[in-house]
C-alpha cells in the first residue's frame, strides 16, 4: 500500500507552465506520487522530460500513445486521488465547463471523479471576459476549487488579476484537500 495518494498534475500551454515544475517538485518532496499530463501547447513552454525527471514517471501528452491495453487517461482517473491543473488557461476552463474532451488532459478532466483544483493563469483581460467568468461559475457550481488567480504583472506586460498563484500556495491547497478527504483523497 502506498503511503501517499497519487496526484494528477495537468499542465496547459501558458507561460506559467514553468511554475508547474516547482509544484511537481513540492508535491514529490511531501511524498506524493505525481503523474503529469501535458497539453500539446504546454510542451511548447516546458518539455515532458522536465516533468518525467521531477515526477519519476512517464508524462502523458497524447491519447494515442498507450503502451498497455487500457487508455492511460482512464487508468489515471481511477488511480489519482486529486487532479490539479496548473496553469489552467482560459481554453482549458472552457473545455472543462463545456464538457469538451479533445486531448489527454481534457479527457482526463471529464473522466476523473475526485476533487479537482485549478490554478488559472491568463491575461487580465481574458480573466475578466464574461465567457471566462461564466465558465468559472459553472466549474465552481460543480465543486471545482480555484487557487487564484493572483494580482500582479503578467508575462505580456499587463497588470491585474490573471497571474497564476505561486506553487507553494497551490501545493498547500492540494495537500489540505487530500488530508481533509482521508487516505485516498476522495471524499469518504
Amino acid at each position: 500500500m502506498k503511503d501517499k495518494p497519487v496526484v494528477a498534475l495537468g499542465v496547459t500551454g501558458g507561460i506559467a507552465a514553468y511554475k508547474a515544475a516547482e509544484l511537481c517538485r513540492l508535491l514529490k518532496r511531501r511524498g506524493y506520487e505525481v503523474r503529469v499530463v501535458m497539453t500539446e501547447n504546454a510542451c511548447r513552454f516546458v518539455t515532458p522530460l522536465t516533468f518525467r525527471t521531477l515526477s519519476q514517471y512517464p508524462v502523458m501528452t497524447s491519447l494515442w500513445e498507450t503502451p498497455e491495453w487500457r487508455p492511460e487517461h482512464v487508468a489515471l482517473a481511477d488511480e489519482a486521488a486529486l487532479l490539479v491543473i496548473a496553469p489552467c488557461t482560459a481554453n482549458c476552463l472552457g473545455k472543462l465547463a463545456g464538457g469538451i474532451a479533445d486531448d489527454a488532459l481534457s479527457t482526463l478532466g471529464l473522466t476523473f471523479g475526485g476533487p479537482v483544483v485549478v490554478a488559472p493563469a491568463m491575461n487580465p483581460g481574458m480573466w475578466r471576459n464574461p465567457a471566462v467568468q461564466q465558465n468559472v461559475e459553472v466549474l465552481k457550481s460543480r465543486g471545482v476549487r480555484f487557487v487564484g488567480p493572483a494580482d500582479g504583472d503578467v508575462a505580456c506586460g499587463a497588470a491585474g488579476t490573471g497571474r497564476m498563484a505561486e506553487p507553494e500556495e497551490i501545493a498547500s491547497a492540494v495537500i489540505g484537500i487530500l488530508e481533509e478527504n482521508g487516505a485516498n483523497g476522495r471524499t469518504i
